[in-house]
Order: C-alpha cells, then structure tokens, then sequence
C-alpha cells in the first residue's frame, strides 16, 4: 500500500476555481475516473476524476474553497499491484485485534451538528449498529450508530462540541473488522484507514441528509419546498440533476399535490405560554385561504408601485358631490382601468388549463375586493366599459350592500377579468396584493395622501393616491407592466378624457 496525493490538474485558463461539491468521503473505496470533487467557474461547471484507484484516507479542500492548478485535493491509499499485504490476510484468516477509528458519517447537508448526548463510555463492549452518540441539527436529532463490534478504548468528542464529516468520535478495539453485519454500508479497507457508515438508519430523520445533489440543486429545492428525498436522481450514483428536481415539480404540480413538496409548519401548544383562546375560522376565511394559497404558489408575482396625482380628479368629485352626485374614488379608478385595459389587452386575459396558450377576454368585468363581517368577497361588476360613472356607484352600493348581508350567490363572484383591491378607506402607503387566478393581475389602491411637488418653481400640496399592480410574470413582462401603469396613471389625470 502506498499514499498517493490527487492533484487539481490543468482544466484551462482559470486561475482559482470554487470547490461547489465534494462527491467521496473518508474511507470511500474510489475506482479510476471515478468523480472525486465539482468546480465551478464563471463559466461552467466541470467534475474532477480521480487519475487512480483506491481508498479515501484525508481530503484536504472543503465546500467554497478556491483552488489553483496543482493543489492537492485528497489523498489515496492505492494498493500497488505487485506487493501482497500478508499481514491483511492474515487478519481476514484470523481473529487478530486492532483499533478501529470511528469517524462521523456523511449525515446529509450540514457543515457542523452539535453532539447533545454521549451513549457509551469507555470500556464499554459494543455491537454493531449499537448507538454510540446523539446529534443535532436546527432540523432534528439522530443518533449515530458503531460501523464495528468490540470494545470503547477512548472517546474524542464532548457535549456541546460541533463535528462535521469525517470527525473522530471514538476508538474500538475491535476482533471483527473483516466481517461486519452490514457490508454494503460499511467500508473497512485497513486498520489504518477510518471507518464510515451510509448512516441511512441514523440520519433517518433527516430526509435531505442522503440525497446526492450539488449545493445549487440543494439551494434550488429549498426555495421550492421540495424534500430532496422524494426525488430520484439519474446522475452519477445517483445524483440528482436539474432535470430530475424540475420533472418532480411538474409532477407535482400537475397533479395538484402541492402539501406534499411543501414543508409544514411547526405545531405549538400556545397555551404554555400564557392564556389562549381558540375562534374557528369562518367558511368565507377557510375557502379563501386555500384559493390563496393556491394562486401564491402557481403564479411567479411580480408587483409594480406607482403614484398617481388625483388633485383634477377629487376637485371634480367634490364639485358632482356639490351638484349632489355622490362619486366615490373607485369609480373613477374602474372607469380609467376600462380604457387601459382595452389598450392592453394581455392584461384581460387568463392562461388555459396547459398553461400554453392565452385566452384574450372581449368584455371587461371587474371583480372588486370587499370586507365583510366574515371575511373577504370578490364580487364582480359585469360590462363596466359599457356603463356611466353614475350607473358604476350605484351598482356598488348595491353590491356591497349585498355582500355584507350575505346575499351574493357563487356566479356573482365570477368571470372578472381583473380584480380590484382597495385599502383606500381604512388606510396604509402601499401593499402587496395577490393575482386573483385564474386572471392574470390585480391592482391594489392604498390611501392618497398631500405630498410637496415641485412645479419649477415653488412645492405645491399634491394629492397622491398610491398603486400597486401585481401580476403573473409567465403572462406580463415588466416592460408591460410598467406601460400599463403609465397609462393608467396618465387617465387618472385626465378628467375630460375619462368623462
């Protein structure tokens, strides 16, 4: 046997290369062009092989490392061919002691887990598979099982250190190292090289933990609520590509089984910490909620925030008011969104059940968010384009008259082609509202308020109502959204264009 060092050979004109996976672990039995480590550069990504066979006995880069032409990255007890290591046959023939290293497994994607228990103590007899030591993570505990049988000679760890892989935990005299009980999950190469388990059964409680994927892979299924686990990998022993995270989403996502890939909430008993009290959620609040939901995790939101100066058009609405017109800011918000959306018509639109193809709407509904005593309604306000400003505020009433008392029936609350959300009355700067699917945005309407303006040559007091325009980005780009916020913002502002 001998050590032999693996070098970063030349890979082209890069002067340092970020360390983005490492693929073996101490005490991996490796073959020839087996795939040791993955770079990434500016460019791309590449995965290095090792140039010779062997075991895994010290790796020398870690995960964000930088590394030049000619840096060692492992090293690796290669058996050369024309020696034969008697004193290892013997061993195998023969129940001859020796003291085995047991080192922390690879336990999934965690730099440094705290030991919060110890299990045997010096001079202890163990078996194999015998829990030797607790770990945990900010994810869940697992206990750490002994790859070999026999006898606890020192322990090198403490409570309340932090370990990562291939840290050593203790050292076993052992009589049993040829021949362990699980051997495709035990590597034991010689007395001198560390023992390591799969630890499927110990990190059982992590479902990442076992999952080959690179960091990016791992980041990408964080943010998609995706447990790693669940996905199977078509890559290299396994690992998980890309492609395979992207056909699980899909799967899932036409299937419609979306609690599965996300992860849920932690259950608390509120009540240890002070009085509690528990009010059931109305049926408008649990359908609601789930219809949200829904729509937050099928539409990739984009908001556009502007400001409007609505000083010409409140002057005008106190002169109707007046003249005994009541007009409330919203009918003119609705009036301005009909010529807008006749101008853009993407906007009047819903995506059809493949997502493909765009389904362009001939008329304008708009559904317009109202409180009531149990919750949230969006009823809608049919053919607005083809009714005066009067005729707008007297439907209103009516329909929040309706909804209040509970009087709106399932198919007043259908066919908008775009939703109305408006804080106007209660108050706030700006929000965020949420697409209302199956149409493809909402605008939300916060409280106006005076701001100084300056026209060239004093601030003048400007009544500034605030807008907020969410929409599916699959649908609108931002350059359309912003144009349609423009213009809009430009109706608003002119009342004889609007009247």
């Amino acid at each position: 046997m001998s050590i032999k060092n693996i070098a970063l050979p030349d890979i082209g004109d890069f002067d340092e290369v970020e360390v983005i996976e490492i693929l073996v672990n101490i005490g991996d039995k490796i073959s020839t062009d087996d795939s040791i480590i993955t770079l990434e550069s500016d460019k791309a990504s590449m995965e290095i092989p090792s140039p010779f066979a062997g075991i895994v006995t010290k790796i020398e880069v870690n995960i964000g490392d930088k590394i030049k032409q000619g840096g060692v990255i492992l090293s690796v007890e290669s058996e050369d061919n024309n020696l034969k290591n008697t004193s290892q046959s013997t061993k195998t023939e023969h129940s001859e002691s020796q003291i085995v290293p047991v080192v922390v497994p690879d336990i999934g994607d965690f730099d440094e887990v705290e030991v919060i228990e110890i299990l045997v103590s010096a001079g202890d007899e163990l078996s194999i598979e015998d829990s030797i030591i607790t770990l945990e993570s900010d994810k869940a505990s697992m206990e750490i099982p002994t790859p070999v049988a026999g006898k606890v000679i020192d322990i090198n760890v403490a409570l309340g250190d932090k370990i990562s892989l291939g840290a050593l935990i203790l050292n076993i005299e052992s009589t049993d190292v040829e021949k362990p009980k699980t051997p495709t999950e035990t590597k034991i190469e010689s007395p001198t090289t560390p023992i390591t388990t799969n630890a499927n059964q110990a990190a059982s409680t992590l479902p990442k933990g076992n999952s080959h994927a690179s960091p990016s892979i791992r980041k990408l299924a964080r943010e998609l609520g995706v447990d790693l686990s669940s996905v199977t990998g078509t890559g290299q022993k396994g690992r998980i590509l890309d492609a395979d995270l992207k056909d699980h989403v899909k799967q899932i996502m036409t299937s419609g089984d979306l609690g599965s890939a996300i992860p849920k909430t932690p259950v608390i008993d509120f009540s240890k910490f002070g009085d509690t009290e528990t009010l059931a959620l109305s049926r408008i609040n649990k359908l609601s909620g789930k219809h949200l939901t829904a729509c937050w995790l099928n539409i990739p939101h984009v908001t556009q925030f502007d400001e409007v100066n609505i000083s010409q058009m409140e002057a005008y609405r106190q002169e109707q008011k007046a003249n005994g017109v009541k007009l409330t800011p919203l009918v003119f918000i609705i009036k301005a969104l009909v010529q807008t959306l006749k101008n853009n018509p993407r906007f009047n639109a819903s995506l059809d059940e493949s997502s493909e193809n765009l389904i362009i709407k001939k008329y304008v509904n708009l559904g317009i968010a109202m409180d009531t005593p149990k919750g949230l309604v969006v009823p809608v306000i049919r053919d607005v384009d083809q009714k005066s400003l009067i005729d707008l505020a007297k439907e209103l009433f009516e329909t929040s008259k309706n909804a209040r008392e509970g009087k709106l029936k399932p198919a007043d609350m259908q066919g908008a082609s775009l939703t109305i959300s408006s804080l106007g009355g209660i108050g706030g700067t700006q929000f965020t509202p949420i697409v209302n699917a199956p149409e493809v945005a909402i605008l939300g309407v916060s409280r106006s308020y005076f701001k100084p303006t300056w026209n060239g040559k004093n601030f003048i007091p400007t009544l500034t109502l605030p807008l907020a325009l969410s929409y599916d980005h699959r649908v609108i780009d931002g350059v359309q959204g912003a144009r349609f916020m423009v213009e809009l913002n430009k109706t608003l502002q002119d009342m004889r264009g609007m009247v």
